[in-house]
């Protein structure tokens, strides 16, 4: 299944994001922790590039994510120029706090106050870019929700006055290139429910537990740890029907349901801390795809 979700309000909202680069000077692109790399729009870079703006690479979300996979992440997008990067949660303003500070860095130039340091908010839907927002201004000036593109427009406020913010609509890119992405994006609610099947992301999740976090499926479905390594994903989500009781008539296992428990598990952090890519899968895959084309 490959998931695709590109709202007709993106389009706009790119444009205006393309226009608003011209005045800005720190891009801080927002991701998710779990994956950096999934969850980082194309889009973004070029804008960025074309303006040659300087990034502060936010992963987001780090409270959910494997500590150890972030740490390698980090040290990935620090060899890049342009660009520092920094894991952290919305959810501890302490943290937050630092951002103004880092994206100064990056622009030397706005080191005399004489001008704000203008910093741009960017990311796809529901990595957490409104709530950064509104931690940082201590205020509620920006819309949060549980789904993907609640903001709709673009806001600026002032931090203080050597600093000043513009958040923006969460945007995707209009076809997503790699199909695993699309599932680690589904799995992660970053896009709409019409462009998702919960079983089949639920199964590709499954599968990626299985594969790299096994404990972390026995601990919170109370299932055999030694009976994993027979299971596939499908298997799993119907040991997760029969655990939970979600069953249909005749007995069978509601696959439907136990799909949604475990997506809402992960999203939750249920299941401990979790990442969907490291660097090592991230260039696995790329070579698995460069080689299946090559093939064709």
């Amino acid at each position: 299944m490959a998931i695709q979700w590109y709202p007709g309000h993106m389009t706009a909202a790119r444009k205006k994001a393309a226009e608003a680069m011209a005045s800005t000077d720190v891009v801080i692109e927002v991701v998710d922790a779990r994956l950096p790399e999934a969850s980082s729009n194309p889009m973004v870079r070029e804008l960025r590039l074309q303006r040659q703006r300087p990034c502060l690479k936010v992963l987001n979300k780090a409270d959910l994510a494997d500590p150890e996979v972030t740490q390698s992440w980090l040290a990935w997008y620090r060899r890049q120029d342009g660009m520092r990067a920094v894991a952290l949660s919305c959810r501890k303003p302490a943290e937050v706090a630092r951002l103004p500070g880092l994206c100064r860095a990056l622009a030397p130039h706005r080191s005399d106050n004489t001008k704000p340091l203008r910093m741009m908010i960017m990311g796809i839907p529901n990595v957490g870019k409104s709530t950064l927002m509104n931690v940082l201004l201590r205020r509620k000036l920006a819309k949060v929700g549980d789904e993907p593109a609640v903001t709709r427009a673009q806001q600026t406020a002032p931090l203080d006055i050597a600093n000043w913010l513009t958040d923006t609509p969460g945007l995707l890119w209009p076809k997503i290139e790699h199909p695993r992405d699309g599932l680690m994006l589904a799995a992660s609610n970053a896009v709409g429910r019409n462009a998702m099947i919960d079983e089949e992301v639920a199964q590709f999740l499954a599968g990626l537990l299985l594969a790299h976090y096994p404990l972390a499926l026995a601990r919170r479905y109370a299932l055999a740890a030694g009976s994993l390594s027979s299971l596939d994903g499908v298997a799993v989500i119907e040991a997760i029907a029969r655990r939970r009781g979600l069953l249909l008539r005749g007995g069978l296992g509601d696959r439907e349901k136990a799909s949604r428990v475990l997506l809402q598990d992960y999203r939750d952090g249920l299941l401990g801390r979790i990442s969907l890519e490291t660097p090592a899968t991230r260039s696995a895959m790329l070579l698995d795809e460069e080689s299946a084309v090559v093939a064709d």
